[in-house]
């Protein structure tokens, strides 16, 4: 089942052209994708190229001169000013790429049980207890300012307080970003656990490497367009099984292929 989709969507920012007027930069265009149930979609692309700004405009957290076309559906459903308060942390749910989006003057705690409020979930002792034990998170976890925990437990720490409220599709922005490589999988294997689960997950990532082990779908993203949609699998040998000569490119660079050439795009 779809949960998520894009159709032609577009994103530009309006900018002062001189004194009275203005005029509209466009600096994504035309992507369509989908997210189904039980599958990890990577959206993958250079810093720059617009993939988080695709995730801001989902939840509503562009910039005040941003303007959209183009148009996001949940479930079939428009997400725009109206729909999307219904929507957030109860049917979908962010997971920030900066660990400071964790209030630093709040216990952790404290962050997870009103999370959990505001997606109309429980927020005993119990409920909070038993989340943070699914990300390997403790009662003295819980009870740490964001400041005294590790990357790696803050990283879980967002994860934990995007997922209390059991939202059916979470957005993970950078999830692994300053992250050794085994704090790195954990995250990830928590993300392909969750859509084990029947979540949908959309994973943005510049990192193509550490999204095939996890991915069912890769999205490639380039200057704001999308440049093709590969099935994760099709990323082995020599990549003859993939579509876009981009994908060819991107897969034979990566170092565990030599950085071998090939058709370029």
């Amino acid at each position: 089942m779809t949960l998520l989709s894009f159709h032609d969507f577009g994103i530009g920012f309006r900018r002062y052209s001189g004194l009275l007027s203005t005029r509209e930069v466009p600096v994504v265009n035309g992507i369509g994708f989908t997210v189904r149930r039980g599958e990890v979609v990577a959206l993958i692309g250079a810093s720059g190229g617009g993939k988080s700004l695709i995730a801001h405009a989902l939840f509503g957290v562009l910039p005040p001169n941003a303007c959209t076309t183009g148009a996001i559906r949940f479930e079939g459903r428009v997400v725009d000013e109206r729909s999307r308060p219904s929507l957030l942390g109860r049917r979908m749910a962010l997971m920030p790429q900066s660990v400071s989006h964790l209030d630093p003057m709040a216990r952790c705690i404290s962050q997870l049980r009103w999370a959990a409020r505001r997606a109309g979930a429980a927020a005993d002792d119990a409920r909070l207890a038993a989340t943070l034990a699914q990300f390997g998170l403790g009662a003295e976890a819980g009870n740490a300012f964001p400041h005294q925990l590790s990357g790696g437990m803050a990283r879980r720490m967002l994860m934990a307080i995007a997922t209390i409220g059991d939202p059916d599709l979470i957005v993970a922005d950078e999830p692994t970003s300053g992250l050794d490589d085994d704090n790195a999988d954990i995250v990830l294997a928590r993300l392909r656990k969750l859509a084990g689960d029947g979540k949908g997950v959309l994973l943005v990532t510049h990192s193509l490497a550490s999204a095939l082990a996890y991915a069912d779908r890769v999205c490639l993203i380039r200057d704001g367009r999308l440049e093709g949609e590969e099935d994760a699998a099709g990323f082995s040998g020599g990549g003859g099984g993939l579509r876009t000569a981009y994908a060819r490119v991107l897969w034979r660079a990566l170092p565990q292929n030599e950085f071998r050439g090939g058709d370029h795009a």
